[in-house]
């Protein structure tokens, strides 16, 4: 499952070259990327202007992701997840010539309102699990050819709420044939690539420190991949542990207390004996020194 989003990274003063006013309203610059559910690893990302619109060069940047993910050797089925920003019928069309599923939102315009009020009320099924307190329900219908599945919440803070329903819709087109709760769930877990947005801007895209713009541009894919690393240590070096935020990673493997003593021409390092994160950053060295050198 691979999920694509993008961000507003804020920048101070006026000689950012690229720098404007996005849908936020603040003055940034506007990365998209694509991030591997569960692992967290940034797969793709590129710098846009901050003024750039959401899915500006979104096909280009999908066939650069089809192509990096063949070239890294996936074999299984690609499902690609993402908001309505990213709505595109050439997108559609382009993952599904490359035989990926995928799962993306759609703006409620005035045809796909039209749609979603063509359906039946008995076709809405309430979804079980919805987290409290609200509710919600999923229904599906026809996009053109392909399948749409909608959701419609509407949220229930107090009694007085019933007084005035209301139902907000998120309807989003798929090409996958499972069951609508199994699509739906899996969509709806889309938002853990914000997960990746929060660890990114915890570290080196807090600040894109140069008035150039390809500068930045370098800069962020170096802070992608220090952002994977940082990840795969936690992968391989704790496998049977949840993957902890980057900031808790740094302060438990990385910021770890210590001395340099000299004796006899040789240079010793001391450890904290009661550090209490000890044996998880014991463990994930012993693993990480026991992987096969790269040839």
């Amino acid at each position: 499952m691979i999920d694509v989003d993008s961000f507003i990274g804020e920048v101070f003063g006026y000689q950012k070259q690229g720098a404007g006013f996005g849908y936020t309203k603040v003055r940034g610059l506007h990365p998209i990327l694509a991030t591997r559910a569960g692992t967290g690893e940034v797969l793709q990302i590129r710098l846009r202007k901050g003024a750039a619109n959401t899915q500006r060069g979104m096909l280009r940047f999908t066939d650069e992701l089809i192509a990096r993910v063949d070239r890294a050797g996936a074999t299984a089925s690609k499902l690609l997840r993402a908001d309505n920003g990213f709505w595109n019928l050439k997108v559609f069309k382009r993952l599904e010539a490359a035989g990926w599923e995928y799962s993306i939102g759609i703006g409620m315009t005035k045809p796909i309102r039209a749609l979603v009020d063509q359906i039946p009320e008995t076709d809405w099924t309430t979804i079980e699990d919805y987290p409290q307190p609200g509710e919600a329900q999923i229904a599906e219908t026809k996009y053109g050819a392909r399948r749409m599945i909608v959701r419609r919440v509407r949220a229930l803070p107090n009694a007085q709420s019933e007084l005035f329903p209301a139902w907000f819709h998120y309807p989003f087109a798929t090409n996958r044939i499972e069951a609508i709760a199994i699509v739906e769930a899996e969509h709806r877990q889309h938002a853990v690539v914000e997960l990746v947005i929060r660890d990114l801007k915890d570290q080196a895209l807090a600040h894109f420190p140069s008035s150039r713009f390809a500068a930045n541009g370098a800069w962020t894919v170096i802070a992608a991949l220090a952002h994977n690393l940082l990840r795969w240590t936690t992968i391989i070096g704790a496998p049977e542990q949840t993957v902890p935020n980057a900031r808790t990673t740094r302060r438990r493997l990385l910021n770890l207390p210590g001395r340099l003593t000299r004796h006899s021409n040789q240079w010793t390092l001391h450890l904290p004996a009661r550090w209490p994160w000890r044996e998880d950053f014991t463990t994930a060295l012993t693993r990480i020194r026991a992987l096969t050198p790269a040839t």
